[in-house]
């Protein structure tokens, strides 16, 4: 049976209010609820709001949202690294860089790395990024107002052609926006497809059934068919509206990166033509940081050639090397041997 699953409705927000933000998302919740859909996280981003502000207001509440800093420039992201590192509270961020990759750049991550691994969950680098997406952590302020992502891969469920797929996601779209069209608060939509676990909540999964060598799939046009299409049908289009390519989230895809089979290259392809860019791929905590750098530099160049949002998010535990296996102790990243980028 078909599933209809919100991975994020996500509010934007100028006002750091715990207990107004904690109303709207109840209203907003209610009504999918009625609708038979179901809520995997709350989330609130603000605008021009530092973590420990973000700390203050939250550290003492029984909210469970998940919440977000935005994107930082450099200056403020190093100003902000030990709060970041030190909250015990899931505050997300992302660097942002329009200019060139720095050393220090690098050197933030290793530091988060060092000293509080499991925070590389909550931080990417962020290249050409768009507002009011509800996917963390690139999620950026860019009005006040709610955006909603979904799991559209378990909307694939016993689908036999990508147009079955296609018409499932399609009328989940409409049903939300003729849900929420007359809230002025209502930014949109970001349809793109947010894969998590195995099974149906897989994208690769999915893919498989037509292409079982996924090296064929890369070289054919079915993610170019996937990605034209979240981007074009959507009615109510917020956010990044791209196909995304979590290595360890989507616990099939991270069995393809155990086998050798999604290198940092392939990725890095796939998310040219038809992707959002690196994410939760493992890093040793000795790989070499100007490796690191190199493909941030070729992230930005890629971006900016193509006038294209790219981020980049590596994640570590804290203790594996390269050759080691992983122990995250989070549910949602699946443990792996890391393997050199």
């Amino acid at each position: 049976m078909m599933e209809k699953i919100i991975r994020s409705v996500c509010i934007f927000s100028s006002d750091i209010d715990a207990e107004m933000l904690a109303e709207k998302h109840s209203q907003i919740e209610t009504k999918l609820l009625q609708y038979g859909y179901s809520i995997q996280t709350q989330r609130v981003c603000f605008a021009n709001a530092e973590i420990n502000q973000i700390e203050r207001a939250y550290q003492n509440t029984e909210s469970d949202f998940i919440l977000s800093a935005g994107s930082l420039d450099r200056a403020s992201a190093n100003e902000q690294s030990d709060a970041f590192i030190e909250s015990n509270l899931p505050i997300a961020i992302n660097l942002h860089i329009d200019d060139q990759v720095k050393e220090e750049d690098v050197s933030l991550l290793f530091k988060i790395i060092k000293q509080n691994a499991s925070k590389t969950f909550h931080f990417t680098y962020s290249f050409n990024n768009v507002l009011n997406s509800p996917f963390f952590p690139a999620a950026n302020f860019g009005q006040n107002g709610f955006s909603i992502g979904l799991q559209p891969t378990n909307l694939s469920a016993g689908c036999k052609s990508l147009q079955q797929w296609f018409d499932n996601m399609s009328g989940v779209w409409n049903e939300l926006t003729d849900l929420f069209i007359k809230e002025d608060s209502f930014l949109g939509i970001d349809s793109s497809v947010a894969p998590l676990f195995g099974g149906v909540g897989s994208f690769i999964h999915f893919v498989q059934k037509f292409y079982p060598d996924f090296a064929a799939a890369c070289t054919s046009d079915v993610f170019t068919q996937v990605s034209g299409f979240i981007k074009t049908k959507n009615p109510k289009p917020a956010g990044l509206c791209g196909l995304m390519f979590p290595c360890l989230e989507d616990f099939e895809l991270a069995d393809l990166y155990s086998s050798g089979n999604f290198s940092i290259e392939r990725n890095i392809f796939l998310s040219l033509h038809s992707g959002l860019g690196i994410d939760t791929y493992p890093v040793g905590i000795n790989e070499n940081p100007e490796r690191v750098l190199s493909i941030l530099q070729l992230l930005l160049s890629l971006s900016k050639k193509y006038n294209k949002p790219l981020a980049a998010r590596f994640v570590s535990d804290g203790k594996a090397k390269i050759g080691e296996r992983t122990n995250f102790e989070n549910q949602y990243l699946k443990d792996i041997v890391v393997r050199p980028l």
